[in-house]
């Protein structure tokens, strides 16, 4: 995509707080020369410009600090590997200038509660030297950035509602005293509010949206000064700034969600060097760094533990509540909290590539592709506005020419219901519960790639499902040992001295049973592997030799109750080892991959919820059938990648919905083609990109988690849209009775659009079963 005669420009927007400023900007930004495409996300604050040739960077600013929003260019937008994705979190252009009331909200996305975020880069996700792209940043926005400094009621738009608040007052204060001037005074606080709308409606009609919230509020102001009502008009004008200021701050709140992950991260790590420690910043920390953790520490980069073992706090980070034991070769990431003694971690990804870094990534990306419901809503509010307008010029005008109606009421019921038209709740409806649910999922470790996955994900009703590493932990584990004239453990101990230094996964399975068992391992010598055969090696003066049962057969000769033995284990898909000592059997060992904690839990859920099972792997008919009777799910087992995509298809053909599951490596075709492809596994090495879906930590049960949120988010939005067209409705029908006026028909919308936003942002408390 980025070749030189198609760019793609990232850019920070400061004051977008609802969908009707996103059409506003994106109908301005798409009516220049040269640009194709405009992409934005109200829920990350950013734009994305596709352009021909080079950046018309100054045009795009001035069309958009012109609609009253301020700007930043922070860097092309790649589309190439994940990893070169510029992301800045950075000092977060965000503010707003002079003729503008619009600050929605922050863009730091940090909590008005006082987040000491500092407009500092929260982790920083681009990778580079934030020195740098603050003088960028701070370059482009002149004074547009006192936003994120400072809580929301610095901000300018609630600069401008409390000046408004108070000229009303004033107003009501000359209006008693002084009631000749009164009715000036309060032309003179509507002025103060409606001034800046005003602006911001003109600035919108002339490029391309004229049929905007402000057109329909400064109409119905301008209005009711014609017929008398200058008192109502400033009133309408206070609740609708103020209805935009909770919109900005509830936006606030969205963003803070998610870029909260960030601060999961902390600032500096400790580094050794040469024989040294010291402090360094976190997001300068080199892959193949050491860093020294030391306990209550926050891991400050994804890596592997080189020395020391401790148990680790994962539940900031993955949602996790029981801490994991973790020792040398273990995975560790980002964000999460060493308990017990200090660790040394190679790093193995640059603070712009962290499992976090890469989550915040992906999910605002997701936020900026648009659902399906949204897009609807999205065409129906085009048409919905003017109706809106048709409809109150036809009750301002109807009733007086034909049924000799008093001309100053119709009016005034006209204007009312261009107030109650006004589509902001319907239109955030959507897009508020989408981006609450993409953040509570990120939360707990799940992520969809857009709000299209995020509704989709409910509709599933067959989850096809990888066995090694997606059912099964992925490694084999000592399931069996037999002793044969030795004690179980020196039957362990002796076959551990053999794999010792060995990466072979049946080696490393032996391994580490004789490490959670504590048995200690004698040193081998002279140790040789005999191809297809085995491991031998002299252990404290004895000749010991690891077989597999053939060849342990052919040397000693195996009796009829010990190839018994080994014939049901084989039957229940273990891999079986005899240990020889001195040329005669002493023992057997028995490995298999193990079926994950929660994965008989997890299916039995998704069974309850009516959704069918099945089990594709490339493993052999027996294993696959052994695992699979222990769950409780068919199997089709011995399958190539293709086939596993073939499967998929087939199930497609008979009307099922399929979610794939799997490591999205060796199954990339089949997640490819389901209707749903989930990449499970252990944060750093998912196949994030690959699929729609990823499930972080390895959790089955995180499965039917994810179709639970897509339902529970479905749910909210219908609530949501209920809310919005319900209030409506009930206020239309009683301004026509002449039962409400102006005051409540505004707050038929500012006050449905609170409720809205309210209500989506109850999904961020969302935390799975």
């Amino acid at each position: 995509m980025n070749d030189a005669s198609h760019g793609k420009t990232r850019f920070r927007v400061g004051g977008m707080d609802c969908a009707s400023c996103a059409t506003k900007i994106e109908n301005a930004v798409s009516r220049l020369p040269g640009i194709t495409e405009v992409g934005i996300s109200v829920s990350a604050g950013t734009m994305i410009v596709t352009h021909q040739g080079p950046a018309p960077s100054a045009a795009i600013s001035k069309q958009v600090k012109a609609l009253g929003y301020s700007v930043a260019e922070v860097g092309a937008a790649r589309t190439a590997a994940p990893t070169a994705h510029v992301h800045e979190h950075g000092p977060n252009c965000s503010h707003d200038h002079a003729g503008h009331n619009h600050s929605h909200g922050d863009h730091a996305g940090h909590d008005h509660a006082g987040h000491n975020h500092s407009g500092h880069n929260h982790g920083d996700h681009s990778g580079h030297d934030h020195g740098a792209e603050a003088a960028n940043v701070a370059g482009t926005g002149h004074d547009h950035f006192d936003l994120d400094d400072g809580p929301w009621w610095k901000s300018r738009k609630a600069k401008l509602t409390i000046a408004c608040g108070a000229a009303l007052v004033a107003a009501y204060a000359i209006g008693q005293f002084l009631p000749q001037i009164g009715h000036w005074a309060f032309l003179a606080a509507l002025a103060v509010g409606l001034v800046p709308v005003a602006r911001r409606a003109y600035a919108g009609a002339v490029t391309g949206t004229p049929f905007s919230i402000e057109t329909l509020m400064t109409i119905a102001a301008v209005g009711a000064v014609f017929i008398g009502a200058t008192e109502e008009a400033t009133m309408v004008v206070l609740l609708f700034l103020i209805g935009e200021l909770l919109e900005g701050v509830a936006a606030r709140r969205a963003r803070a969600s998610i870029r909260g992950l960030a601060d999961l991260v902390p600032k500096t790590a400790l580094v050794e060097e040469g024989g040294t420690t010291r402090e360094v910043a976190a997001d300068t920390l080199q892959v193949g760094a050491i860093m020294l953790v030391r306990p209550g520490d926050r891991v400050a980069a994804d890596g592997t533990i080189v020395e020391g073992s401790s148990t680790l706090d994962e539940a900031p980070v993955t949602g996790e509540s029981v801490p994991k034991s973790k020792s040398a070769g273990d995975d560790v990431f980002a964000g999460t909290i060493n308990t017990d003694a200090v660790l040394r971690v190679r790093v193995t990804a640059a603070a712009a590539d962290n499992t976090i870094a890469r989550v915040i990534k992906l999910v605002e990306e997701a936020q900026e592709s648009k659902a399906p419901t949204e897009r609807f809503i999205d065409s129906f509010s085009r048409y919905y506005t003017p109706a809106v307008l048709v409809v109150g010029a036809l009750v301002a005008i109807l009733p007086p020419l034909v049924a000799g109606g008093d001309w100053s009421e119709w009016i005034y019921k006209g204007l009312a219901i261009l107030l109650i038209g006004c589509p902001c709740a319907l239109v955030i409806s959507t897009p508020a519960a989408i981006a609450a649910g993409l953040s509570a999922g990120a939360r707990r470790g799940l992520l969809l790639k857009g709000g299209a996955v995020l509704e989709g994900m409910r509709r599933v009703t067959t989850v096809a499902l990888d066995k090694t590493g997606t059912l099964t932990e992925g490694k084999p584990k000592v399931t069996d040992i037999i002793g044969i004239g030795l004690s179980e453990a020196n039957v362990l101990s002796r076959a551990a001295a053999l794999e010792t230094g060995s990466s072979h996964p049946l080696a490393l399975a032996i391994l580490g049973r004789a490490k959670a068992d504590g048995v200690p391992i004698p040193p081998a010598t002279a140790s040789k592997a005999i191809a297809g055969k085995g491991v031998t090696a002299k252990v404290g003066g004895e000749e010991v030799f690891l077989a597999s049962p053939n060849a342990a057969d052919e040397m000693a000769g195996l009796s009829a109750e010990q190839k018994a033995r080994i014939a049901a284990f084989n039957a229940d898909g273990k891999t079986v080892s005899v240990l020889l000592v001195d040329g005669k059997v002493a023992g057997i060992l028995a490995m298999r991959d193990e079926p994950r904690t929660d994965s008989i839990s997890a299916l039995a859920r998704l069974k309850d919820d009516g959704i069918a099972t099945v089990m594709l792997t490339g493993d052999n008919e027996a294993t696959a059938r052994a695992i699979g009777k222990g769950l409780g799910i068919n199997v089709r087992a011995g399958l190539m990648p293709d086939d596993k995509q073939r499967i998929v298809r087939e199930l497609q053909k008979q009307g099922q919905i399929v979610a794939k599951v799997g490591d999205g490596i060796n199954d990339a075709p089949a997640l490819a083609a389901a209707d749903f492809g989930i990449a499970m596994g252990g944060g750093t090495d998912v196949a994030l990109e690959t699929a729609d879906a990823a499930i972080l930590h390895g959790r089955v049960s995180d499965i039917p988690d994810m179709i639970a949120l897509s339902r529970t988010v479905m749910g909210n939005i219908t609530q949501n849209i209920t809310i919005a067209l319900g209030l409506k409705a009930v206020f239309l029908v009683t301004t026509i009775m002449g039962i409400t006026g102006l005051w409540p028909a505004i707050l038929a919308d500012t006050g449905a659009t609170v409720l809205v936003t309210a209500n989506a942002m109850r999904l961020l408390a969302w935390r799975g079963r």
